[in-house]
């Protein structure tokens, strides 16, 4: 049963949802809300591992040069430091709760450390090639523990409910801060919408990456805590910025696999279809060049020579090495017939990760008071214009610590939340028509990723707005005609953020990190700012 009222309502249960409901859980009652299972998210997906200094060896300087570095001017400084410097700190509470990082064969009582492209130091800590997973884990049996907090599964967020909402529906004009109340909630097994208010609101729903042909995240990956924050008014931030992975799996029965880049991290080489290495001519870090340079080399060979992919060649490694350091990948591909030991892995680059998001502040408070956003649906600055590899996980634990560090204390001293008004459906009726979700469903996809891709130009962009604008409207209208179910809701999510994405892409005349068009190749400081989008309410 969903209570009506909670202290905190925390949606999603990825690594930033599940610390953020334990960290609230001694401050009060914390409700944690789960899509799907507990244990699906795109936390549970990554491979990786978390950047952290944490040999001496290296130094916080270098880890924030380096982030610098790979966000193209667009980082904030101040959101660089502050997660670099928290990072040891909350490698200890991860490690306190439970998780447990590999260690070095050689020195049993040392973590290893992988080098990731990027990084000029060995500085990931990872779980063998399944750190997510770990984590995961981890922080399930901590959450089972922890009396003031409830899970509930199951149960997809349709909307959030704000001040702002509420005062337009009664025909009063809006307060001058919005403020959020709580959030409606579909039972997917029943359909049925419950109205849930609360004091504090923190989405930590994760990416967006569905809404790519090609991604290397799950199918919950729909942008619902990007969409939803957009439609209450949120200020949005750097949607242009998708970083696309350079190497996903290339197989017809191999879904979403990623191919970690810890293993280029450890020698492997990016050859052409007859051998050849192609990395040193776009760049002189060759394969351990950041991402964005990286997928972009991929796809200039691809479609100068026309191949469907091109390899990641890790026979330099005896098998047993590949066993004992990449034991998931190993397997993965031996199922599909690829014996990584002895013949290179065909790789493409994929969907992977949001650098825009929820715009907020050194704690992951948005511009609507009381609501916080955290992980990769939330925008702090760290990313700028592309992400250096293995720094989300490590965001996700640090805006977590900040958030709870600046709500909890005073939560008590909040106002109670206010009762909120039922979902009402209106004149709804059940749909037999899910052949028009699916249909529209792809074709979102397959425009965005042919539009809105890697390369992008000023014509594709249009063509591209041209066709959100007439699918808004198509999903508008079967949205407030039909029963709401769980395809509906993520199908408007998906919209909404295939719509922010192209506009902001259209907005930035220029290319940087992540975002390419073929009308303005070059970056120009004069556009070195944020591009930020605010709905009016």
């Amino acid at each position: 049963m969903l209570p009506r009222q909670v202290d905190v309502l925390v949606l999603g249960s990825g690594l930033a949802g599940m610390l953020t409901a334990l960290k609230a859980a001694v401050f009060g009652k914390v409700l944690l809300v789960c899509k799907t299972d507990q244990a699906e998210s795109n936390t549970a997906w990554a491979q990786g591992g978390v950047a952290a200094v944490w040999s001496d060896e290296d130094h916080p300087d270098a880890h924030v040069v380096d982030t610098l570095v790979a966000g193209a001017g667009l980082c904030r400084r101040e959101a660089v430091e502050q997660t670099v410097r928290g990072a040891p700190e909350r490698i200890r509470e991860l490690i306190e709760r439970g998780v447990k990082f590999s260690r070095r064969d050689d020195h049993p009582h040392e973590y290893d450390l992988h080098r990731e492209g990027g990084h000029s130091k060995r500085r990931i800590l990872h779980a063998e090639d399944l750190t997510g997973g770990e984590l995961v884990r981890a922080l399930i049996a901590a959450v089972a523990q922890e009396p003031n907090i409830q899970v509930v599964e199951q149960q997809l967020a349709v909307d959030l409910i704000t001040e702002a909402n509420l005062t337009r529906r009664r025909g009063l004009l809006p307060p001058a801060t919005n403020r959020v109340l709580g959030a409606y909630l579909l039972d997917r097994p029943s359909g049925q919408v419950s109205a849930v208010s609360a004091k504090i609101v923190a989405l930590c729903t994760g990416g967006a990456g569905k809404v790519y042909l090609y991604t290397t995240n799950p199918d919950i990956a729909s942008g619902d805590g990007m969409a939803m924050a957009a439609r209450a008014g949120a200020r949005m931030a750097n949607m242009e910025f998708v970083q696309f992975h350079p190497t996903c799996l290339y197989h017809p029965h191999a879904k979403s696999f990623l191919i970690s880049e810890a293993l280029r991290g450890e020698g492997g080489k990016l050859i052409r279809r007859d051998g050849g290495r192609f990395m040193p001519e776009y760049d002189e870090r060759a394969e351990l060049a950041p991402r964005d340079i990286v997928a972009r080399a991929i796809d200039a060979e691809l479609k100068k020579r026309g191949d469907d992919c091109v390899f990641l060649d890790m026979r330099h490694l005896d098998r047993a090495a590949l066993q004992h350091k990449f034991p998931n990948i190993y397997r993965r591909c031996a199922e599909l017939g690829i014996d990584i030991a002895t013949e290179p892995i065909p790789v493409v680059p994929a969907a992977h990760y949001f650098c825009g998001g929820v715009m907020t502040d050194l704690a992951g408070e948005s511009s609507i008071q009381n609501l916080y956003a955290i992980g990769e649906v939330a925008c702090t600055g760290l990313h700028g214009a592309n992400r250096l590899a293995s720094n989300s996980l490590l965001e996700a634990a640090v805006y977590a610590h900040c958030a709870v560090e600046r709500f909890g204390p005073g939560l008590a001293n909040l106002p109670e939340p206010e009762p909120v008004p039922d979902w009402d459906p209106g004149a709804a009726r059940d749909s037999d028509e899910q052949v028009v979700i699916n249909q529209v469903w792809d074709e979102i996809r397959r425009f965005m990723w042919n539009y809105v891709g890697i390369v992008r130009s000023t014509r594709r962009l249009q063509r591209a707005r041209a066709r959100i604008e007439f699918v808004q409207r198509e999903i508008n209208e079967y949205y407030w005609d039909f029963t709401l179910t769980a395809p509906l809701v993520e199908l408007r999510n998906l919209a909404t953020v295939a719509e922010l994405v192209i506009e902001s892409a259209l907005r930035r005349k220029e290319s940087r990190g992540l975002h390419y068009t073929l009308d303005y190749p070059r970056s120009d400081d004069r556009l070195l700012t944020d591009t930020v989008i605010e709905r009016r309410i």
